[in-house]
């Protein structure tokens, strides 16, 4: 396995100045400030971050040092925000409450590159392109995270769904947009575009359509309330749940591995699902494996290795290593103490963030980060945070 310590040449963009910012509309102010001047706005040089990652506070993000942790700036910024990796080496996408807002990680500061709109939902990253789904509009835009270095809105592709959802899209490699159907009282599936947005095909035999995720050879599979919908090789095909109502809304998807990870719910009328069986989506065969856990976990609990094992955060504390082919739990990792998933999806709660094999952990109760070798199970580092965090997410280049 590589280490996810990686060394690498700092570009300009990572000697950004970091300075205050203010959103407009219904959005707060923002401002930044370093970690001995924390809640003060600064317009002091910040200093290039290694490898950085992002976690969200109530009331503003964290940047820290990927390999030591280190707390490197507080930015204070107003609302519900959540974090994900832009597609490079530098930069991270914030969901505010004015739209997509992109953070350069690396520098230390915002960028004035925004996509703005009402309820910025899913980011995705695949095949070198990145995919913005804002809720509110239904607006759709894909740009190459290469451009974001420039500090301008990259050139983009662009388009809006015939009515707005809490939806998601995904570019692939042949310039064909996948994105789901829907309305904001029922979601029935997907579509797809060619390059031109022009609708190649469509498939609504997926209820409730959410989340989606990207497996070897390009498969693409959304979640629906009755099992899985891939498309590959220009058609879709249901991969049905064993049982009636088998909601998979969340995956985690790799390229070396054909096997997606989703969650698995059976309970339509529960209020808080707490299941204990994770899905492996078999897309060249297109089959469903259901694995219990012995153990809960939530939305923030899903993640791939490296070699493109299934890793799920359980609410026992541990970090369950699942064979994706076979289903065999191969080992459990001592990440957290044990906890139990909030009734609130916004509440905090222990989040997992892998990138190559260091699996980064937080303890919201502790106010606590780990960072964990996923090989040996050791833990590299930990710190404690001023407070309590809640999304938690990092550079990451590549698809």
């Amino acid at each position: 396995m590589t280490k996810s310590i990686r060394s690498r040449a700092l570009t300009g963009t990572a000697l950004a100045v970091a300075v205050s910012t203010v959103l407009t509309a219904c959005g707060g102010e923002d401002s930044s400030s370093d970690a001995k001047a924390e809640g003060t706005a600064s317009a002091t040089p910040a200093a290039a971050v290694k490898d950085p990652l992002v976690a969200t506070f109530d009331g503003g993000l964290y940047i820290l040092d990927g390999e030591s942790l280190k707390l490197t700036r507080t930015i204070e910024l107003s609302g519900f925000n959540r974090v994900n990796p832009a597609g490079d080496e530098d930069h991270v996408v914030v969901s505010t409450d004015t739209g997509f807002r992109v953070l350069d990680a690396t520098g230390q500061t915002f960028t004035d590159i925004e996509y703005k709109g009402a309820k910025p939902g899913h980011v995705v990253r695949h095949a070198g392109k990145t995919v913005l789904f804002t809720d509110g509009t239904g607006e759709v835009n894909v740009f190459d995270p290469a451009g974001l270095s420039s500090g301008k809105k990259p050139e983009g592709r662009t388009y809006t769904s015939a009515e707005a959802h809490h939806g998601v899209a995904i570019e692939l490699a042949d310039g064909e947009l996948l994105s789901t159907l829907g309305t904001e009282e029922k979601r029935t599936g997907a579509l797809v575009l060619d390059g031109n947005n022009k609708e190649i095909t469509r498939n609504e035999k997926c209820p409730g359509v959410h989340g989606e995720a990207a497996a070897q050879n390009e498969a693409v599979a959304v979640g629906c309330e009755n099992g899985v919908l891939i498309y590959q090789d220009g058609k879709f095909t249901k991969v049905d749940a064993p049982d009636d109502y088998g909601r998979i809304g969340n995956q985690a998807g790799s390229d070396n591995s054909p096997v997606l990870l989703g969650d698995y719910k059976t309970d339509p009328e529960a209020e808080l699902e707490r299941p204990t069986r994770v899905s492996l989506i078999d897309t060249e065969n297109k089959k469903l494996r259901l694995v219990d856990l012995g153990t809960s976990y939530s939305f923030r609990s899903l993640a791939r290795g490296p070699e493109g094992e299934a890793l799920v955060l359980g609410t026992d504390g541990a970090i369950h290593v699942v064979d994706q082919n076979s289903g065999e739990i191969e080992k459990k990792i001592p990440a957290v103490g044990k906890w139990q998933e909030p009734l609130d999806w916004q509440q905090a709660r222990p989040t997992l963030f892998v990138r190559d094999d260091t699996a980064y952990v937080s303890d919201p109760g502790k106010k606590a980060l780990h960072a964990i070798d996923l090989e040996t199970g050791r833990k590299l580092t930990s710190v404690t945070l001023p407070e309590s965090t809640n999304e938690l997410s990092g550079v990451v280049a590549g698809h």
